[in-house]
């Protein structure tokens, strides 16, 4: 039933599915006191109040636009995209080095990965939905040609490092709260949060190259824009160091279109298992 609607979703134009997205985006927030409150919560502690309007409507934006980039044809949603400083990735595959491609929960960061993989074979990590009438959808949507997944567990962490060493690309999302013993506490606006110690670990164990990577929606939905930035921070220190010095950059990167951030997500959350990051300053 899922995948039909979403298939049948898929052959609208995306300018229909973002005008129906940007309602879906009002209707939610009107109707859950409970998201509205978190995502206004997160966008004031982030610095980002007067977004307010643009974040609630691209919230929702990034709910519908998922049948268009899961289900259209692959060449239908490339043509949707176009991309800057793409000489960044191309430099370092060919050096033979391995990459590891950050992405935040900023704007479609669906898109960024098929845009790699028309290029290279990119392995990503994956975490199952909690919901199972998701699995067969969303597996089937990210396990495109030249896309493959790995499970966010050990075997799927051997298998990312294992690309690394053979000089393959990789791709994380370093905002996900990971589970208990998976992160450090580290600052992200201003506030701390579990944070996953993951990418530094495989960068430094593949001596790969770091690039920062997202898809700002353009307006009126014209598409996307996916961008590569450099990683300018450094990896060297301590785990709490690592992370603080990889959310600083997701700060950066958030700074570029604070609207289109999945602000409602529970990113300050405390994992079960987890002490608090008072236990961890004092340990």
């Amino acid at each position: 039933m899922l995948v039909s609607l979403f298939r049948f979703l898929s052959a609208f134009p995306l300018p229909v599915l973002h005008f129906l997205g940007a309602a879906l985006g009002w209707l939610v927030y009107l109707l859950s006191p409970s998201y509205r409150r978190r995502l206004r919560s997160n966008l004031e502690q982030a610095g980002f109040g007067s977004h307010l309007k643009q974040a609630i409507a691209e919230s929702g934006k990034a709910i519908v636009e998922l049948p268009f980039v899961w289900c259209a044809r692959p060449e239908r949603v490339a043509a949707h995209a176009t991309e800057e400083n793409m000489e960044f990735v191309e430099s370092a595959l060919a050096s033979g080095r391995g990459i590891v491609f950050l992405t935040p929960h900023l704007g479609c960061f669906e898109i960024t990965a098929q845009q790699v993989a028309l290029r290279t074979s990119l392995t990503v990590m994956y975490r199952p939905p909690k919901n199972a009438a998701l699995k067969p959808l969303i597996e089937g949507a990210r396990a495109r040609h030249n896309l493959h997944l790995a499970p966010a567990n050990m075997s799927g962490v051997r298998i990312l490092a294992k690309c690394l060493r053979r000089g393959e690309p990789i791709g994380l999302l370093p905002d996900q709260v990971p589970q208990e013993g998976e992160g450090v506490w580290a600052p992200f606006f201003g506030r701390t949060a579990y944070t996953m110690t993951l990418p530094a670990k495989l960068a430094k164990m593949g001596d790969a190259a770091v690039i920062l990577v997202y898809a700002e929606r353009r307006p009126g939905g014209k598409g996307y824009i996916v961008r590569f930035v450099p990683f300018e921070g450094s990896l060297e220190g301590s785990a709490e160091q690592q992370a603080a010095s990889v959310n600083h950059a997701m700060e950066q990167l958030i700074a570029r279109a604070p609207a289109q951030y999945f602000w409602s997500y529970n990113r300050y959350k405390q994992p079960e298992g987890v002490q608090g990051p008072g236990a961890q300053v004092a340990a």
